[in-house]
């Protein structure tokens, strides 16, 4: 994920993905109401929103972004020269359209607008995916959807209501859109390793990014803008990146529910300042009902090796899958290698909701449970490495992490450093504790 939607990082991705999905556009245009413009609106302007935005648009010619929201100020503003410079006049987003604060997402939800990109924090997915389905709107929910059980429960909840009102909603879980992954794990559920017994899901990479304090920061903007090295925002790296792995793992194993989970972790490396309150590494075995396993294991170590692979495991045989298809191989008696492609599933996500609106009903999709399901997963492993316990899916649904009293830029979040300027850090079997 970029940390900042910069200028050569967002024309370089862009790109690369328009490039590799042109002849799956070009080639598929025969659906209900093709040539009508859906409008959609960008609550999160950071890396990921204006990324998810930009995918949209690559996706279908026919998409226009006519409004926006960021807490930020600054960073709303400066994602609509960003994003015309690669999209011209179909970033049709004028100066009253571009909304900011604590209730920017509201005004958003207002506007005349197909479908909205929800690529916030985490914390604030449940209450905007809420909200969106209230407003109507069909919605595309950046992963992961929740930071805590009570999420979790809201995210389904709001998952019923969009099947009854028929509202699609696609997840930002892209692996489960990349066609060439698609294929690789139809062959695993069709039995081409067997029966999956167990999973190995390791996502290992270098160090968090970082926001530095500025002057006249609040400790409250202090950690919005910060957000990824607090808990109370992204619960824990296994949750806001790890996810990606957890969930092929699910996937092809049939999304079965864990009964509990039992993990370790702490912060090995992480030492400096501005990394807030989390581990930078963390192991989980989630176990069960019929007996089968799945070990995740995620690190933030800079040097250290690093790779995104989902190993599954079979009675005849086994198989790896990297990020976005970067690597697809069964082994075993029916070995295959399906050929790779380019990093596509950011826009086949979009292209699959863009089609299910134009469709006018024909063609449903709702990915609500399995990016609850997974999100929960990763919510768990992450209770039982900071408890030192063995936590039951039950019992992570029942959890609710502190929140602030209210939302403004003096409000007081939940965690707070010490005259060091240090932030407690959970020790297993001890609770909070200052290192």
């Amino acid at each position: 994920m970029q940390k900042n939607p910069t200028r050569r990082n967002f024309l370089k991705t862009s790109a690369l993905t328009t490039a590799a999905v042109a002849g799956f556009v070009g080639a598929n245009r025969v659906y209900a109401g093709e040539s009508s413009v859906l409008k959609i609106g960008l609550v999160g302007c950071g890396g990921r929103g204006c990324g998810a935005a930009g995918d949209a648009m690559a996706a279908d010619e026919n998409v226009k972004l006519v409004c926006m929201a960021d807490i930020f100020e600054g960073k709303a503003k400066a994602a609509v020269p960003l994003l015309k410079e690669r999209f011209g006049d179909r970033v049709a987003v004028t100066d009253d359209m571009i909304f900011t604060g604590f209730d920017a997402y509201q005004k958003v939800l207002e506007q005349d607008i197909d479908y909205v990109i929800l690529a916030t924090p985490q914390y604030f997915r449940p209450m905007m995916l809420k909200a969106a389905i209230a407003a109507g709107k069909h919605v595309f929910a950046e992963k992961p959807v929740a930071v805590d059980g009570a999420g979790i429960r809201m995210i389904l909840e709001a998952t019923a209501e969009a099947k009854r009102k028929k509202l699609n909603l696609v997840s930002g879980l892209c692996n489960r859109y990349q066609p060439s992954s698609r294929e690789l794990v139809a062959k695993i559920q069709n039995g081409a390793i067997g029966e999956v017994v167990s999973a190995v899901a390791n996502r290992m990479g270098g160090q968090l990014w970082v926001r530095t304090r500025e002057e006249g920061d609040t400790e409250m903007r202090y950690q919005m803008r910060n957000w990824v090295n607090f808990c109370w925002m992204a619960s824990e790296y296994i949750n806001d990146v790890t996810i990606h792995q957890i969930d092929v793992a699910l996937w092809c194993m049939g999304d079965p529910t864990p009964t509990a989970a039992l993990g370790f972790g702490g912060r090995l490396a992480r030492r400096q300042a501005d990394t807030g309150d989390m581990y930078d590494a963390m192991a989980v075995t989630y176990e069960f009902e019929d007996g089968r396993v799945i070990q995740a294991n995620s690190r933030q170590i800079p040097g250290a090796w690093g790779g995104a692979i989902t190993t599954l495991h079979g009675s005849k045989g086994w198989a790896k899958i990297g990020n976005c298809g970067s690597v697809l191989e069964i082994f075993g008696e029916n070995a295959s290698k399906p050929k790779r492609e380019p990093f596509t599933g950011y826009m086949w996500e979009h292209k699959t909701l863009i089609d299910a609106i134009r469709s006018g009903g024909e063609v449903y999709v709702n990915n609500g449970d399995y990016m609850a399901n997974s999100t929960g997963a990763a919510l768990l492993g992450r209770m039982a490495a900071y408890t030192g316990q063995r936590v039951t899916w039950e019992e992570m649904l029942a959890e609710e992490l502190p929140k602030p009293e209210s939302w403004s830029w003096d409000a007081v979040p939940p965690t707070l450093p010490n005259e060091k300027g240090d932030y407690k850090i959970a020790i297993p079997a001890r609770g909070w504790e200052f290192m």
